[in-house]
C-alpha cells in the first residue's frame, strides 16, 4: 500500500510552549528553544487529498512533537493522531502517510529527526477558524486556541514570516496561544494566558 501516490492540501495550525516568537522559526532551526525542550502541537485539515484511489477530503490529522534544546539535533519524541471520522480505507491511508512509510514530508521527519515514535492514534477532532482566531480539540489528546497577530497596516491580515524551514509551509502567520493543554503519549503540557507561540498557514504535501 505504501507504494501508492498521494497528495493532501488544506490548512494547518500550531501551538508550542516556546515564548513568542519561537527561536526555531528564525534560526533554521539551530537556536535553543525557550525552555529545556519544545513541545509543538500541529493540526492539519485536509481540504483536498487522495491516497491512491482513496479520497481524503475533509479529514484531519495532528502531529505531537517533543524536541530537546535544539530542534535540528533530532532525538524527537513523535506521535500522530488521525481523524476518527475516517473509514477503514482512509484510516489505512492516514496510517501509511503519518507513519512515514508512504514517503513525503512525514518520512523526512521520521528519517531525520525522530528517535522515539509513539505511534498513530485515532480520535474525534475539531478544527475551527474565525478571522484570525484558530482553535482545535482532539478528544483525550490535546486542545489549544491561538490568535493571529494582526498587522497595523489595517489590512485585517496577520503578520507573516517568510522563507522559513517548517514542515507545513515556508510562510507562516504569526500567532499567540491563549491556552494549550496536552495529556497523551506520555507527554503533558498546560499553559494559559502567557501568550506562547503559535502559527497557521496553508499546507500541501505529496509523494
Amino acid at each position: 500500500m505504501s507504494a501508492s501516490k498521494w497528495q493532501i492540501s488544506g490548512e494547518y495550525m500550531e501551538s508550542c510552549n516556546c515564548d513568542f516568537l519561537c527561536p526555531c522559526i528564525y534560526t533554521n532551526p539551530q537556536g535553543e528553544v525557550t525552555h529545556d525542550h519544545c513541545i509543538a502541537l500541529m493540526v492539519y485539515r485536509i481540504d483536498a487529498g487522495y491516497f491512491g484511489d482513496t479520497r481524503l477530503d475533509g479529514l484531519k490529522f495532528a502531529l505531537v512533537i517533543r524536541s530537546g534544546k535544539v530542534m535540528a539535533d533530532g532525538n524527537w519524541v513523535f506521535a500522530c493522531v488521525g481523524d476518527a471520522d475516517a473509514n477503514p480505507a482512509q484510516r489505512d491511508a492516514l496510517m501509511e502517510i503519518l507513519s512515514g512509510r508512504a514517503g513525503g514530508r512525514p518520512a523526512m521527519i521520521h528519517d531525520n529527526l525522530v528517535s522515539d515514535f509513539r505511534g498513530v492514534a485515532f480520535s474525534e477532532m475539531i478544527f475551527e477558524t474565525d478571522g484570525l482566531d484558530r482553535s482545535t480539540k482532539i478528544e483525550n489528546v490535546f486542545s489549544f486556541a491561538i490568535k493571529g497577530v494582526s498587522s497595523r497596516t489595517g489590512s485585517g491580515l496577520p503578520i507573516t514570516i517568510d522563507n522559513v524551514s517548517h514542515p507545513a509551509n515556508t510562510r507562516l502567520a504569526l500567532a499567540r496561544t491563549e491556552e494549550v493543554y496536552l495529556d497523551a503519549f506520555g507527554l503533558e503540557l498546560s499553559l494559559s494566558g502567557v501568550g506562547n507561540n503559535g502559527h497557521f498557514a496553508p499546507f500541501s504535501w505529496a509523494n
